[in-house]
């Protein structure tokens, strides 16, 4: 997507350079002033560190739908076949750690991350579970709708993190990508916004992907679909969020300013009318300083990167996915957040086996081992905490859904009762398991932690401090801790 304001071309830097000010400043002009206002108790506080080394940054992928626990990081080989499934378990670099035989990649980088097998609530349910793990609170929020996000929903992690952090630079604090979360129904899932902050602390959504309802997993060559498997689709593209500025620029056309209002709204479509003189204003400056900042633009550019690089991620909406969230950590966004599949393509009721071996751990396994190659090879993995999780993990029980007319195989239902959550970088201890679950994985039997604790962990490691609170739509303070960082986890 390309803004493109062309008039006579001049090859003078300097006549670039001043042109390039004067847009700016012009722009800045015709739209208006920014209101990136903090909190006031944020403004004043001084973030504490979540270690010795500082704040840190957070690359958190949710994997919608649910991951299964049984089928990844807490297997149980001796259990009855209906409950340990057809997967084997292989060894990782850490002794007496097993994982699935379809991470083998992961298994080799154990001395870099570590696992938590007892994250637990009480939703068996999407969207419930969604809103839990996406904000950070075990309880619904009054008035919740299943159906729709609502102002009175708790704010979304990213939503909080992009409002109470301090913007470096040109770029929010906050993002998630590649698109927003949408079922296939096309209702959009309810736990991704600002909610009780407002309309206008949504945070920013980068729109690469855009929500193909009947499909699943990472397009264009690991997309399939839950009952017939692999899928092949001509109209889905992965694509990177670009504003293309000339040398010069024709004055006339950026006055009228549809172009970019276009291109503004189109990034943040969910926003009502009636947000879009406050909500807008980010999105206005973050456009204008992107417009004369090169290298701040290349951060949204995956296409261009070295094909050795796009091929170690993979070419994939998974590996271009993380590989952007890289690259917006470098530039100085703090918390990324990457949806590994819309339309809850983790929720493996059925196929369960051939889907995870086929089309969503191959993938996954491939671009989040190279995330963490890359981020210790540029120097960032010691600073950047990496955690993957679902709204929920799955049955110990395999169960097959009777559909009429289909020969279905075999999955696993719902179960908030326990999931594996999956930290790396940031100060993890490699190769750390905190909490244990029964023989069946099926609760905690030591350590159980809350999606409050995970949201907590988020929060310390960005160095927000304890004791924080942030003001809902009328004004009323809340506190942002609800429970205790998993400190245990980190050296």
């Amino acid at each position: 997507m390309s803004l493109d304001f062309r008039s006579p071309r001049t090859n003078h830097p300097a006549a670039r350079h001043t042109r390039r000010s004067a847009v700016k400043a012009g722009a800045l002009g015709l739209l208006g002033g920014f209101g990136l206002d903090r909190l006031a108790a944020l403004q004043a506080a001084q973030p504490a560190a979540a270690s010795s080394h500082g704040p840190k940054s957070v690359i958190y992928i949710f994997l919608s739908g649910g991951l299964s626990q049984l089928e990844s990081f807490d297997m149980k080989p001796d259990a009855p076949s209906d409950i340990r499934g057809e997967f084997g378990t292989i060894p990782t670099k850490t002794p007496g750690l097993h994982i699935c035989e379809h991470l083998p990649e992961l298994a080799k980088r154990s001395d870099k991350w570590a696992i938590c097998r007892s994250v637990t609530h009480q939703s068996n349910e999407h969207s419930d579970g969604h809103m839990i793990m996406m904000t950070g609170r075990s309880q619904m929020p009054l008035g919740f709708d299943r159906t729709k996000p609502k102002e009175t929903d708790w704010p979304s992690i990213a939503a909080l993190a992009g409002t109470l952090i301090p913007q470096q630079g040109v770029l929010p604090s906050a993002m998630v990508l590649p698109e927003k979360l949408v079922h296939r129904t096309g209702r959009t899932i309810p736990g991704q916004f600002g909610g009780l902050l407002g309309k206008h602390y949504d945070p920013f959504f980068l729109e690469s992907s855009k929500p193909h309802p009947g499909s699943y997993g990472a397009y264009p060559e690991y997309l399939f679909d839950h009952p017939t498997g692999f899928m092949k689709r001509e109209d889905l593209e992965f694509r990177t969020f670009s504003l293309d500025l000339p040398d010069t620029v024709d004055f006339d056309r950026l006055r009228d300013r549809l172009g970019l209002r276009q291109f503004l709204d189109g990034q943040q479509a969910h926003l009502e009318k009636t947000a879009l003189a406050q909500g807008m204003d980010r999105y206005r400056e973050m456009a204008i300083d992107l417009i004369s900042d090169e290298k701040t633009k290349s951060a949204f550019d995956v296409h261009s990167v070295d094909d050795k690089t796009q091929d170690r991620y993979g070419r994939n909406a998974f590996g271009w996915s993380l590989l952007m969230a890289r690259q917006l950590v470098e530039a100085g966004v703090r918390l990324v957040q990457v949806n590994l599949g819309n339309n809850e393509t983790w929720d493996t009721h059925q196929s369960a086996f051939p889907n995870l071996k086929n089309y969503l751990f191959p993938p996954t396994d491939r671009a989040v081992s190279a995330l963490l190659d890359d981020l210790e090879e540029r120097g960032l993995l010691d600073d950047t905490l990496v955690v993957m999780a679902s709204e929920f993990g799955r049955t110990p029980k395999i169960s097959t859904l009777r559909i009429p007319g289909q020969n279905t195989l075999p999955g696993r239902d719902h179960w908030g009762a326990v999931q594996s959550v999956w930290f790396a970088g940031g100060g993890i201890r490699g190769g750390a398991v905190l909490g244990e679950t029964d023989k069946f994985a099926g609760h905690p039997v030591s350590d159980a932690k809350t999606p409050e604790d995970f949201a907590a962990t988020i929060f310390h490691t960005l160095g927000v401090p304890i004791g924080t609170h942030w003001q809902d739509i009328i004004g009323r303070p809340m506190p942002l801790y609800n429970g205790s960082p998993m400190t245990e986890l980190f050296g």
